[in-house]
């Protein structure tokens, strides 16, 4: 096929970094699953799958695993999916007909597709439909053998336009503090995993704070429409993105969902400023047929979550079809003034009275040991650590998975144990165990100096009763027991 139009070899710089870089996204998310699954969504993990396949049909969650479930099976889809996006980085995609990229490709979304609509509440995060919706959008982005297609470029503007505008318009429309610039104030300290450099950011003065809220609003509400104008514009667009991403990335922990949208910006990225394009082969005709066919399913798709940026009850991080193909995004709409940890704690007394000593868990990125400075995780994503942020803001929130979590460290349980840095009781499990809720923030630089402290904590009460280990326990009756008290807001 000859159109002069459907084809964008200037882009094939950029349509190389955004499929090398999907892949790598790919093989992270994949691993993370794979390392993660059996303590969470395994046959005796916090949310067991065998339990959601029972209750949701696979009309409303698509996933292979409605076929049959194990946990052998999802390993070896994990597993399988990481091997793929490794050739897939590795180039492999490029070194096989244009036909088998696709199938390529394809098999990337399928299995990640299938881990998402059985994850649950592990998996409800704006960055899986992303990677999902960026990954079955690299289906039909073709490989070495036929040049960047124009459509599929566009389509792919279109969802970094939703993910930037998206966030923009529910920070604008919700908390008052984004409007007066000071949301900042806050947010590196009270985000759900600060990083290594977020104890600095926070301590940024209040002006540059104001600044960098300003700067977000550019970005994301004004840039977004700059991406569809002709080039430099739309070139200068994406690399605006790209600057404002990696701050973000510096400044915190968000799995892959600032790596993923600079990748996305290379989709208005002209690289033959950088080197010309190579030769390609002319476009097969049912390629042409099949990226023009996804662009209009995307287009009649794309009216709900257009629809959904224009309403003032705009929802965030939403998914509109069952296969993740057009979804909604945004970010921060509201951010925490203060910042609640719950702690969670051992001991091995049988008797618990005013002299007991408990003893801590560690958690990998959780705010936990206040000399620990925070570590850089993303774009690996730490499941667990992430939602005992919002357990913390709500018990309710945790009431489908707390319980079984206090249960599985008082079995000892090797599974959930791996997800923790550290566990106080290597020879025997504990005879009891806590949780407390604190509230942390961070310390000035004249603390720091003095005590070596990151953190500042002050425990503000308990936040369930102790749980117990029995000897009559069975793993049904445990899993059924409440540890979270009441289902109130935390403070």
């Amino acid at each position: 096929m000859e159109w002069e139009w459907f084809a964008a070899p200037d882009y094939w710089l950029s349509r190389l970094v955004l499929q090398r870089g999907l892949a790598a996204v790919y093989l992270v998310a994949f691993v993370s699953a794979a390392l993660q699954f059996r303590a969470l969504l395994g046959e005796r993990g916090l949310t067991p799958v065998p339990d959601f396949l029972r209750r949701v049909s696979f009309r409303d969650s698509p996933s292979l695993f409605h076929l049959r479930y194990s946990d052998r099976l999802f390993a070896s889809a994990a597993w399988l999916g990481a091997a793929l996006s490794a050739a897939v980085l590795l180039g492999a995609a490029d070194r096989v007909p244009l036909a088998v990229s696709m199938a390529m490709w394809a098999l990337l979304w399928v299995l990640y597709l299938s881990i998402v609509n059985v994850g649950q509440t592990w998996y409800a995060f704006g960055w899986e439909s992303l990677l999902l919706e960026a990954g079955f959008l690299a289906v039909f982005l073709g490989n070495a053998d036929v040049a960047p297609p124009l459509l599929t470029l566009v389509l792919l503007r279109w969802l970094l336009f939703r993910v930037e505008f998206g966030a923009g318009l529910i920070k604008w429309r919700g908390d008052a503090c984004w409007r007066r610039l000071t949301c900042l104030d806050y947010h590196h300290e009270t985000q759900p995993m600060p990083g290594p450099l977020s104890w600095f950011f926070h301590r940024l003065p209040r002006p540059l704070h104001r600044v960098e809220a300003a700067a977000n609003h550019v970005t994301q509400l004004v840039v977004p429409f700059l991406l569809f104008l002709p080039q430099p514009v739309a070139s200068a667009a994406g690399l605006a993105v790209v600057v404002t991403q990696l701050w973000l990335v510096a400044s915190g922990n968000f799995a892959w969902l600032n790596w993923l949208t600079v990748l996305l910006a290379f989709s208005a990225i002209d690289g033959s400023a950088v080197a010309g394009a190579p030769a390609h082969g002319p476009t097969p005709l049912w390629f042409g047929a099949a990226v023009i066919a996804v662009t209009a399913v995307v287009a009649v798709l794309s009216y709900r979550p257009a629809r959904n940026l224009l309403s003032r009850r705009q929802r965030m991080n939403a998914s509109f079809d069952r296969l993740h193909l057009v979804n909604t995004y945004g970010a921060f709409g509201s951010v925490t003034r203060v910042r609640h940890e719950v702690v969670i704690e051992g001991t091995d007394e049988e008797r618990i009275t005013d002299a007991t000593r408990w003893r801590e868990y560690g958690f990998r990125g959780k705010p936990g040991d206040v000399r620990r400075l925070p570590r850089q995780y993303a774009p690996y994503h730490l499941r667990l650590d992430w939602l005992m942020w919002f357990a913390a803001l709500s018990p309710s929130y945790a009431a489908p998975w707390f319980a079984r979590l206090l249960h599985r460290l008082l079995e000892n349980d090797p599974d959930t144990l791996r997800l923790l840095r550290s566990n106080p009781f290597p020879g025997a499990p504990p005879v009891h165990v806590r949780a407390l809720l604190y509230r942390y923030r961070f310390t000035t630089w004249r603390e720091l100096r003095s005590t070596g402290a990151w953190w500042d904590r002050e425990l503000i009460g308990p936040y369930g009763p102790p749980v117990s280990r029995r000897p009559a326990d069975t793993d049904s009756s445990a899993d059924g027991e409440t540890a979270t008290g009441t289902d109130a807001e935390a403070p």
